[in-house]
């Protein structure tokens, strides 16, 4: 069993389109001995950029989010101060502030990152796709 963080794509992804997702990354979120989470920030992603007219794909998801995620048995993963503080001190090989904070979360709560971000293997996280 392992815990896997979604990236807010591969959440999208996950939800809208399956098939985005690398065979790896769709199988690991797929297996249900898997924990699998999602960043109360990369919700906030979601919405924001749904907002200012980025992502019409979310508003499925977004309209009524709490049973998706059940249906989905996702669990979601709170901001804290640990993650705050570890996002903060990374070096700027990727300066958006959303992933940064995904990076952060996944290296304090040591779980596998599920993303198409090759860059977050410079920060050694582990990931999955």
């Amino acid at each position: 069993m392992s815990t896997l963080l979604l990236d807010t794509h591969a959440l999208l992804w996950a939800f809208n389109e399956p098939d985005k997702l690398a065979p790896a990354a769709r199988d690991g979120v797929a297996d249900r001995d898997n924990r699998v989470l999602v960043s109360a920030i990369g919700i906030y992603e979601l919405s924001l950029k749904h907002r200012l007219g980025k992502l019409d794909e979310a508003e499925l998801l977004l309209s009524d989010l709490h049973a998706h995620l059940e249906r989905y048995a996702f669990e979601v993963l709170p901001v804290g101060h640990r993650h705050a503080l570890t996002a903060g001190a990374l070096p700027f090989l990727h300066r958006d502030p959303f992933d940064r904070l995904l990076v952060g979360q996944a290296l304090v709560e040591d779980v596998v990152l599920v993303s198409n971000e090759a860059l977050f293997d410079h920060y050694g996280v582990r990931r999955l796709w």
